[in-house]
């Protein structure tokens, strides 16, 4: 491998470093070429490369990358698998070719900036892939929802038949209601009318008792005259 060889991979390299989720840092003494085909194609179904590169390619690629923790790691035969998807899951395949193949190793690894030791990279294989924790996570949030929703549905259903027992109990109570006072109360005010007009007084008889009346005859304007005259008591008249 010539110089410029060299320098594209490393530049390719610390790519990779850069756009990374998380790196682990694998020894793979001991692994054939076979099974490192095999686990190449088992990382990539969970969006990971694994790659076996000299130390001394991979440093100058993680000074390139700002990645100085990950030279720490560079110590012996060291394979990266550079991680895009689930982490875990990663994790959880290098972990599973470990335990079948007996030969690889974690030494640690880097994710979001922060340095991983064996036992951390151990711990995120033991983990929950994503989408098993995104459907636990919302099955904790929607739990409380969802026994609110049925609370609030029993309640409803409970109020429904409680109404509906007392319609049935007595039909004509509910639907008349108060309605029959109401009807009762109208036909008292119809009878308080006519009394009402019946202690009205009439007019007409105080008109006909102002005037006087047409046939009664006037005095006379002249009495007639007293005589001094008084007729004897023996005499009859006529005589």
């Amino acid at each position: 491998m010539n110089r410029d060889q060299k320098a594209a991979v490393v530049e390719e390299i610390a790519e990779q470093i850069r756009s990374a989720d998380a790196i682990f840092a694998v020894d793979y003494r001991g692994i054939s070429v076979t099974q490192a085909a095999d686990l190449r194609t088992r990382l990539r179904d969970s969006g990971t490369r694994f790659r076996i590169v000299k130390n001394s390619l991979t440093e100058r690629a993680a000074d390139e990358a700002g990645a100085e923790a990950l030279k720490a790691l560079l110590q012996g035969p060291t394979a990266l698998a550079f991680v895009s998807g689930d982490a875990a899951l990663a994790a959880k395949a290098l972990n599973d070719a470990a335990r079948t193949l007996h030969t690889l190793e974690f030494k640690g690894g880097l994710m979001d900036s922060t340095t991983l030791s064996a036992a951390d990279v151990t711990a995120i294989a033991r983990l929950p892939a994503r989408e098993v924790l995104h459907a636990q996570l919302v099955g904790t949030i929607a739990a409380p929802l969802t026994g609110l929703v049925r609370g609030l549905n029993a309640l409803i259903v409970g109020l429904a038949i409680q109404l509906k027992a007392i319609v049935d109990l007595d039909p004509p109570a509910l639907v008349s209601g108060e309605a029959p006072a109401a009807e009762a109360e109208a036909p008292a005010a119809e009878a308080e009318a006519p009394a009402a007009e019946a202690e009205e007084p009439s007019p007409e008889p105080e008109a006909a008792a102002q005037e006087p009346p047409e046939d009664v005859a006037e005095p006379a304007a002249n009495p007639p005259e007293e005589t001094d005259q008084e007729a004897a008591p023996d005499e009859e008249p006529g005589a």
